[in-house]
């Protein structure tokens, strides 16, 4: 009963649409924080006396330290509103199309 109820759930047309959506979410977020990172990568290798460059004239931080928080605290971010998407919007959409195979079944 379970397996036929899971396949029921799996083919509906309304959960395909909301896997599709939260595939394309979740592949878009990473191509956007692997950018961050390839290009922070890139500005080490090209450049490197530019993230080395300290942030005041004699001061001893340098921007390279700020730009890192920055792809960390982004990398964060980016998962934190991932993570409320998909507990919140995908999880109800799921939730509802549960419920309709549900109460057809019965």
């Amino acid at each position: 009963m379970e397996k036929q109820t899971a396949r029921r759930v799996l083919e509906n047309p309304e959960f395909q649409k909301m896997a599709r959506q939260k595939a394309l979410l979740g592949w878009s977020f990473s191509a956007i924080i692997l950018f961050m990172y390839l290009a922070y990568i890139w500005v080490i290798g090209s450049n490197p006396g530019l993230l080395k460059t300290p942030v005041s004239a004699n001061g001893i931080t340098t921007w390279g330290i700020y730009v890192g928080i920055f792809v960390i605290v982004f990398s964060f971010v980016t998962t934190g509103i991932y993570v409320a998407i998909a507990n919140g919007k995908f999880e109800k959409m799921t939730k509802q199309v549960v419920d309709n195979v549900m109460e057809d079944q019965a």
